[in-house]
This record gives structure tokens, sequence and C-alpha cells, in this order.
């Protein structure tokens, strides 16, 4: 998918501190066509409210700061990057998949997306990784407070997202190309819905005061992945609904995404 390279302003009052309109930076464009949003360091609310409708016990909301800017992929990593890093095709192992550069890397474990970020980063010299549990929220709310990225109305949701709805109990049941849905504040893709996306973080339980930086527990069993899926309900795909899977788990309905870290 050809990118198009536009300068993003964060719209609205943003919760993480900084002013209305700042710029958050121009979009760059690496070596295999993908492009990455700047995000700004900043600080913001993660979790939920316990009045939020659809919240699970997992949301714990505390403040969290996060001290360094980094660059987010615009979309899910898709088929065509995959291949061109990797060279293989993981989904073909499914029999409801669609194929297409343009379409996500799905059926991809956790294990394996480290991988592709470790070559993609020695192809470049630059450092490639899964974001953080934090790091990712951050990015998909883009300065907001409300239950999703775009404020509290569900019926807007299909503007923004594949989901149950509009792909899943629509007989569309698998992945759709990434970027045909309305962006978030800070130019960010289907942060809602196509597909689950992995993190760098164990999965664990929320801390209850503020923190900075975190990157989760030290061990664990599972890896947290973020976003819902296009079998998910609207409430399944809010702004702080987290989930978990063992980190060899391969699905139809989880991909990932890559941060940039930002040059010092």
């Amino acid at each position: 998918m050809r990118a198009m390279l536009i300068s993003l302003l964060v719209i609205g009052v943003c919760g993480c501190g900084l002013p209305v309109d700042q710029p958050v930076g121009d979009p760059i464009e690496n070596s295999i066509g993908m492009v990455l949003v700047a995000i700004p360091a900043g600080e913001f609310m993660m979790g939920s409210p316990e009045t939020e409708i659809g919240r699970v016990g997992n949301e714990t909301r505390h403040r969290v700061t996060l001290t360094k800017s980094f660059h987010l992929g615009r979309t899910e990593v898709t088929q065509g990057q995959w291949k061109a890093v990797m060279g293989t095709t993981p989904w073909n192992d499914y029999v409801r998949r669609k194929e297409g550069d343009d379409y996500p890397a799905t059926r991809v474990n956790w294990e394996d997306a480290v991988e592709f970020c470790e070559k993609l980063s020695e192809k470049e010299g630059v450092e490639y990784r899964l974001p953080t549990d934090a790091e990712w929220e951050y990015a998909c709310r883009a300065g907001t407070t409300t239950v999703y990225s775009f404020g509290d109305d569900e019926s807007q949701f299909g503007e923004y997202a594949w989901f149950d709805k509009n792909a899943g109990d629509a007989d569309e049941k698998y992945a759709h190309i990434v970027g045909q849905k309305k962006p978030n504040a800070w130019g960010l893709y289907d942060m809602h819905g196509n597909v689950f996306e992995w993190c760098q973080d164990n999965y664990g339980e929320y801390p209850s005061g503020d923190v900075t930086d975190p990157v989760g527990p030290a061990s664990g069993s599972f890896r947290v992945f973020r976003g819902g899926c296009w079998y998910n309900s609207a409430r399944g795909c809010r702004s702080a609904y987290r989930f978990w899977s063992s980190p060899s788990d391969r699905s139809h309905g989880l991909g990932f995404r890559v941060l940039r870290s930002s040059a010092k």
C-alpha cells in the first residue's frame, strides 16, 4: 500500500500533558515500505474506570509516564512486509484467510514477531521491537480518556474498526486490508479490531500506583496482546482491553505492529 506521508497533529485536549494541536512529528518510511508514526513522550491514565461498560478485572486504572518518544507502525505488519524480512507465509496453513501484500501478517506467534523485529533491526541498523503494553495503550488512546480512541459512542465503531458486526458476523471471517478504516488522532490505523497485536510484556496484574516506563512482570508464562479482532464485539476492542496467551500461540486473528526507537 502506497505510503502517504502526512503531518500529524494531536486533536483535542491531551490527557498526557500535551497542549492542543502539538505536532507529534512527521512519519518516516523504512526500507520495506513500512510507515512509522512519531509518538511523543508523555503521561496518561492506563486501564479503565470501574464504571466503564465492558470493563474486566485486569484493567486497574493507574498513571503511567513514558519518558521517551518513539515511532510506531502506522498499521499492523503486513504480509508483504513480513515476506520482505522473513521470506515465509505462516498464514497459509489456515483456510479462512485472504492473501495479498496489504493484508495483516497473521498466525505469527510472539517468538516469530520478536524474530522479525531482530531481523529488521539488523537490516536497518536501528532498534525495532514490540511495543510494551503501556506504549501500545498510550498510542491507541492518542490523548483520550474515553472508551475508544474516538470517543464513547459505540455506534461509530464500524467507522474505525473491523469487528464482529462488519466482519465476523457479516461472513467476512478474516483479517482485512490494513488502513481502510479511520485512524486515531495520531494517525494510527486499526488500533481497534482487525487483528490482535502482540506486545512485549509478560502478562500480569497492573500496579495500583503511578509508574514510569513500565515493562511488565520480570517473568511469566504468557504474553500480552491488545486491540481486539475482527471476531470481537466492540467492547472487546476497547482502548483498555487486554488479553494474553502463550508466546508459542498462533491464531488467524493475531498479528502485531512494531515500534522503532527514536534516534538519540
